[in-house]
């Protein structure tokens, strides 16, 4: 007699009176295949040879799929190896956050299809995304209204421009004699300059241009064979300067060679006329390498002739503040030098302008023999003349280095006196963060660096530390912090840096 295995293994239904003496217990099969797979190794002879699949079973990934699992590209395998590998690692960035963005980055290329086509060698590295992405959070909140196009929190004063100098300037300070209602306007005997360099010299007066002579004078050299050695002597020279009679406003500069010709140089009051033209030019066009030029030549015509009055003067004192402001310390060296021996011989001027000009020109250039040989110069009453006492006050704050006094000197410079600051304001700022470093630790509230650098916002003085070191700079609850105690040895090496070249010349 058989019995009906129960329902559920080791238990008896009520009704049986007597224990039942089995020599096995039967297991019931368990939903699910990782459980039945389990009973069936707990009791491997209970459990039927084919246990019923579940109808929501996955079945194990086939082989394609597991290679479009794993067969990336190589660009791909050399994208993660370089960032991973120590050349890029970024101070800062830890290797959780370069995974995690790494991991974001082909996730995403993948699910745009375009794994294949991505150029992951210009591709940016994870450490250089969260970088950027840094310095833009810091950026936004050192100051908001900086990136909502507001003006900025903290302006410096506005520079004065050459063209303001040249606007309120009259020529000798009266009408020039020539000038009537009859006279052809400036506009109708402007020369346009031409592209070849090879151009008329001569102007309208000679048929044949100075390279043209030149050609048929080597294609006369040509027709014999022996060519004799004799040269004739040199014409004496004159015996005073020559008088210009070309009438060309617009001429291009050329070095000297020989001696000048009357008919290639203009006289006097063509280029006054010039002059006049220039200054218009260059507050519509604004074209340097073409004012720089022409000013040039203008400057070399008047020294043929030897021409030494105010105008001279003028000449020079514009093509100086065009030269500052363009950053030309060059040009601007050559027109101080001139300028001093104008006033020496006691021809009207600007003098008092130009000197402060020459004792900042020379703090620029760290030569203390000049700076004291020009500081030696100045009478009683021309160091009482604002500029000039402009010029001595901020020698004397850089030599006590006191920064407080240097910047705000730095924010109230008389006319153009801070274009040349702006050539060494960046070594001072060095020199007093290096100062800062040592007076104020640990840390230091931004807002203060901003104002006491004279910086024009929050967010160009995080710039300026940012370059050299953006783990300088710390966000707190309401402001950015400027982690001194960090930032000592980073600010005394670039200061040394910066005082060890000077560029004495100034070319551009």
């Amino acid at each position: 007699m058989s019995w009906a295995v129960p329902s559920a293994p080791g238990v008896q239904p009520a009704y049986y009176s007597q224990p039942i003496n089995t020599a096995y217990t039967p297991v019931s099969i368990r939903p699910g295949f990782g459980q039945a797979y389990q009973s069936h190794q707990q009791y491997p002879y209970s459990a039927p040879a084919n246990p019923p699949q579940p109808a929501n079973t996955m079945s194990p990934p086939s082989d394609q799929q597991q290679q479009q699992k794993f067969d990336w590209p190589q660009s791909v395998r050399n994208y993660v190896q370089r960032t991973f590998q120590a050349s890029n690692e970024i101070p800062g960035v830890a290797r959780e956050e370069k995974e995690a963005r790494l991991k974001e980055i082909i996730r995403s290329e993948q699910e745009k299809g375009t794994m294949f086509a991505t150029n992951w060698d210009e591709m940016p590295l994870p450490q250089q995304l969260i970088q950027k992405e840094r310095q833009q959070a810091l950026m936004a909140s050192v100051d908001p209204a900086a990136t909502r196009g507001q003006a900025p929190s903290f302006a410096v004063t506005k520079k004065r421009k050459s063209s303001d100098f040249s606007e309120s300037e009259q020529t000798n300070g009266s009408t020039v004699p020539w000038r009537s209602t009859k006279a052809l306007s400036l506009e109708d005997r402007v020369s346009k300059p031409p592209n070849d360099k090879r151009q008329l010299m001569d102007g309208p007066l000679t048929g044949k241009s100075k390279f043209q002579k030149h050609v048929e004078k080597r294609q006369r050299r040509g027709d014999g064979g022996y060519q004799s050695s004799y040269r004739s002597p040199s014409p004496p020279p004159h015996s005073g300067p020559i008088v210009g009679m070309n009438a060309v406003l617009e001429k291009q500069y050329f070095r000297l060679t020989a001696a000048p010709k009357p008919e290639e140089v203009r006289p006097e009051q063509v280029l006054q006329q010039t002059l006049d033209l220039l200054k218009r030019k260059w507050r519509k066009e604004n074209n340097y390498n073409y004012i720089c030029d022409q000013f040039k030549s203008l400057r070399q015509d008047l020294t043929v002739q030897h021409i030494r009055n105010e105008f001279t003067v003028s000449v020079y004192e514009i093509h100086a503040r065009i030269a500052l402001e363009k950053g030309d310390l060059g040009e601007y060296n050559q027109c101080q030098t001139q300028l001093r021996a104008l006033y020496r011989a006691g021809i009207k001027g600007n003098p008092i302008e130009f000197k402060a000009y020459r004792i900042l020109y020379f703090i620029h250039t760290a030569n203390r023999t000049a700076l004291n040989d020009a500081i030696a110069d100045l009478t009683t009453a021309e160091k009482e003349e604002r500029p000039v006492k402009h010029a001595l006050n901020v020698r004397s704050a850089l030599a006590l280095g006191n920064y407080h006094r240097f910047f705000q000197l730095y924010l109230d410079v008389p006319n153009m006196g801070a274009y040349l600051m702006d050539m060494f304001i960046k070594r001072e700022r060095l020199a007093a963060l290096a100062n800062m470093c040592k007076a104020f630790k640990p840390e230091l509230k931004l807002r203060y660096v901003t104002e006491e650098l004279a910086f024009e916002s929050d967010a160009e003085a995080a710039q300026f530390i940012i370059d050299y070191d953006q783990e300088l700079l710390q966000e707190r609850n309401d402001h950015i912090v400027f982690l001194t105690g960090k930032a000592g040895q980073t600010f005394e090496n670039a200061r040394a840096q910066a005082f060890s070249r000077v560029d004495l010349k100034g070319q551009i």
